[in-house]
């Protein structure tokens, strides 16, 4: 039996060891329990939320963009941009910073987060980061994963001094990141793969698909519904209802048709019925 083959850690640890000059930032989180508080009598409060190189999952963009009451395309125009081939072949999306407000996070004031109930994912973990280990096996789609969590030491946070203890399962909870992870896994399955996609052409157009389906949610809303493409796929009538009606169902669903549409993974069930 084929042994499974160790693609990659999770976005949020790569971009943290490639893109921090210290690679001691991060230490391993061995012990049950980490004191850390942060509020706005601590004197640093905020001081991480600048200068940052912040990667937006779907998710990310999904919560903050209906917070905001943007769509899609305005809030990837006015608060991000796109590096190509982050993630392997894929491209990223990370948030803006305000060069005005020397390269602070849009969204931060002196009093915190104005979008806090729906900040990023990587911002909820903080001051933990995650580190997911995606394991693909030799059938296409069976896919599991591993993850480990460690400490973001940064020098000039002084959470660390708060006497206020965590264990791992109480500050996941209580920053509400599972939610998060659970949304993301099946989009990270997808950016770890290494299933070849085709000729140049053909990546092409699926590159392009991906950053739809991953980013520009009412795009691939308007792809689905004012294209051919129900004429092409069956789906049931209550997935056509909810896609059309709930950006979650609609993002989920991308994941799918985005397993389907560039590796040819059937796995889902729910695009198999082409017509």
């Amino acid at each position: 039996m084929q042994m499974p083959k160790r693609l990659r850690k999770d976005r949020l640890i790569r971009q943290l060891m490639e893109e921090t000059d210290n690679n001691n930032l991060l230490n391993l989180l061995e012990k049950e329990t980490f004191c850390f508080s942060c509020h706005k009598n601590i004197s640093c409060f905020t001081e991480c939320c600048a200068k940052l190189h912040l990667v937006l999952t779907p998710y990310d963009i999904l919560r903050i963009k209906i917070r905001l009451g943007l769509k899609s395309q305005d809030f990837l125009s006015r608060h991000t941009y796109t590096r190509p081939m982050y993630h392997k072949i894929f491209p990223a999306v990370l948030l803006k910073m305000d060069k005005e407000k020397g390269d602070r996070c849009p969204f931060v004031t002196k009093e915190g987060c104005n979008i806090y109930e729906d900040r990023p994912g990587a911002c909820r973990i903080y001051p933990l980061a995650r580190a997911s280990k995606a394991m693909v096996g030799s059938n296409r789609g069976a896919t599991s994963s591993k993850e480990k969590f460690f400490i973001v030491s940064e020098s000039h946070c002084l959470g660390f001094q708060e006497k206020r203890s965590w264990s791992l399962a109480e500050w996941l909870d209580h920053e509400g990141v599972s939610t998060y992870n659970n949304m993301n896994d099946k989009w990270l399955e997808i950016i770890a793969q290494s299933l070849p996609m085709g000729t140049k052409e053909e990546l092409t157009r699926k590159l392009q698909m991906f950053f739809m389906a991953s980013y520009n949610l009412d795009r691939f809303r308007d792809f689905i519904f004012d294209s051919n493409f129900l004429n092409v796929f069956q789906l049931p009538a209550q997935v056509r209802k909810d896609i059309k009606n709930d950006d979650t169902s609609l993002m989920m669903f991308a994941f799918d048709w985005l397993k389907f549409s560039l590796f040819g993974d059937k796995s889902s069930g729910l695009i198999i019925q082409q017509l």
